[in-house]
């Protein structure tokens, strides 16, 4: 799943501690997140997202794996 975490965020001028206190997590989730190395919770996601004032579908893009 890839998303647009560092690209809304920096469009809002808010670091990633910022993110990270707003959503209730650590800073490294978020440098995770943003590195498509951790994919969130529901719950997280939808945090993310009020922060962003955007759907999910906005902020994380779910990519299908290719069929073999």
């Amino acid at each position: 799943m890839n998303n647009r975490i560092r690209e809304l965020r920096l469009r809002l001028d808010i670091t990633q501690d910022e993110l990270a206190r707003r959503v209730g997590v650590r800073r490294e989730t978020i440098v995770f997140l943003e590195k498509n190395k951790y994919n969130p919770s529901l719950k997280l996601a939808h945090d993310i997202s009020r922060v962003f004032r955007t759907a999910i579908e906005e902020v994380f893009i779910f990519e299908e794996p290719e069929s073999s």
